[in-house]
């Protein structure tokens, strides 16, 4: 049991319950109607990078098969659908020209959303560079964070008069650290200084994108980054403030209070001098945000490695041999107390709540969407007289607490103003291919068949009650 069983999931007036996805681990269509190659589909046709050869040529098959799952999510009743824009769908071979299929296609999908009377909450960025522009340097080059505004610009040009709010980046620490630190991530790069000047050439996309969406958009829409922040836990104080300055506020810092802060620096002053930062960029990255996106799964425990024995790496993530932690590898990650998901991520809802209310803290007047929680869990179908059924009671009881942790930071004063559970299917989830099922919504991937889990009729119902209290 947990205290937060006994919470009553009660929701303020106009709270946001939504699900998301991202444009390469559902679309499929890999190479239809003009699309060119993006980072993951280089990285996973790498012999080795992917488990069992996993790609996402067909994934949920979503291009094709858009109109039944527009429906099924009004079935769900959602109030909001966090996609992805696939940026090589919409500007193939990296260029500045339309693919006109590609706008119709996003074009259908949010209007499909509107007349269901879905929120469409668009991310411009989630992780899947055009490999045209990272043979050009990728993120490492600043000529990348230009193009993206351009990107920004025409995406907004087709879709802004329509869609509620953008999301510039996703996790941007993923594709800079995983990407061009350890390699766990497309590209699959092992360059520590290159790391780091992606992260301040994603923070100057964002910053970028943010002002050209601004500038073509004609409908008044919410800006929005979202982050996936790091919950250091432990006894040394040393070790948490590193990994809160590497994670998090390398991104927090500059996007929302104009700076770099110099600890920050100072910890990977033998790793860069970021003379990569130019003068006025940090005025270019701080601009006004709607909301801030919160993605939360787990927590990390942390200490400094003493010098003595073998180094303890359990930061979540896959270890391909690179570090995703540029200036601070003397940072042990060490083993977590269960129960875990699928994944092997602890569960851990006590951290979303601080989470939220020490980012309330930091930025106040800040309000906060949370655009990614969900778990990983080894479903099973069962047969019954009505059909295939999913009884996902693991993920069922992981979103109960999770959603009780929101609402106590709610009564500690967050303003938190909506809450996207992911994944809305199971889908292609990057080096772990198809092995991981995120979804509240089973695919068969043979069939492409879709189940709705029990989790997702449960988020069915809580967001049929609102602002009743739901059992699990």
């Amino acid at each position: 049991m947990s205290h937060y069983d006994d919470v009553p999931l009660r929701f303020p007036e106009g709270f946001l319950f939504g699900s998301a996805t991202a444009a390469f681990q559902i679309e499929g269509a890999a190479a239809e109607d003009g699309r060119t190659p993006s980072i993951w589909d280089t990285f996973s046709k790498t012999p080795g990078k992917v488990w069992n050869g996993d790609d996402g040529d067909i994934a949920d098959d979503h291009y094709h098969r858009w109109e039944s799952d527009l429906d099924l999510m009004s079935e769900m009743g959602l109030q909001a659908y966090r996609f992805s824009i696939s940026w090589s769908r919409l500007l193939p071979h990296a260029g500045s020209v339309l693919n006109q299929k590609g706008a119709d296609f996003y074009s259908r999908l949010v209007d499909g959303l509107l007349d269901r009377g879905i929120r469409p909450i668009a991310t411009l960025y989630h992780w899947d560079l055009p490999q045209e522009l990272e043979d050009q340097g990728g993120w490492v080059a600043r000529s990348t964070a230009e193009r993206f505004a351009e990107y920004a610009s025409v995406a907004a040009g087709v879709l802004g008069d329509r869609i509620a709010a953008w999301t510039t980046l996703n996790e941007p620490w993923c594709s800079a650290y995983l990407g061009y630190g350890s390699a766990s991530h497309a590209p699959g790069r092992t360059e520590p200084e290159g790391a780091l000047a992606a992260v301040h050439h994603l923070n100057l996309a964002h910053g970028l994108g943010v002002q050209a969406i601004r500038a073509a958009a004609t409908n008044d829409p919410e800006l929005s980054v979202t982050l996936n922040f790091h919950v250091p836990l432990g006894d040394d104080a040393e070790a948490k403030r590193r990994i809160d300055a590497l994670a998090n506020r390398a991104f927090t810092s500059p996007m929302l209070l104009g700076r770099y802060d110099e600890d920050l620096l100072a910890d990977t002053r033998e790793v860069t001098d970021w003379s990569f930062v130019k003068d006025g960029d940090l005025s270019q990255i701080h601009q006004p945000l709607d909301f801030l996106g919160v993605n939360y799964y787990s927590t990390v425990t942390v200490r400094m490695w003493d010098g003595e024995g073998a180094r303890e790496r359990n930061d979540g993530h896959k270890d391909v041999g690179g570090s995703a932690w540029p200036g601070s590898e003397m940072v042990d990650f060490l083993p977590q107390e269960g129960p875990y998901t699928d994944m092997g991520w602890n569960i851990a809802p006590e951290s979303l709540e601080d989470l939220l209310v020490s980012l309330s803290e930091q930025f106040p007047g800040q309000p906060l969407v949370i655009t990614e929680n969900g778990a990983a869990f080894a479903d099973e179908v069962t047969q019954t007289p009505d059909g295939p059924r999913v009884h996902d009671a693991d993920r069922v009881r992981y979103l109960r607490r999770h959603f009780a942790a929101a609402r106590c930071a709610i009564d500690r004063g967050v303003d938190l103003r909506g809450y996207m559970v992911w994944s809305l299917f199971d889908n292609f989830e990057w080096g772990y291919g198809y092995s991981k099922r995120f979804g509240i919504v089973r695919v068969d991937y043979d069939t492409q068949e879709r189940i709705v889990k029990d989790s997702g009729l449960w988020l069915r119902d809580l967001v049929q009650a609102h602002s009743a209290t739901v059992a699990a």
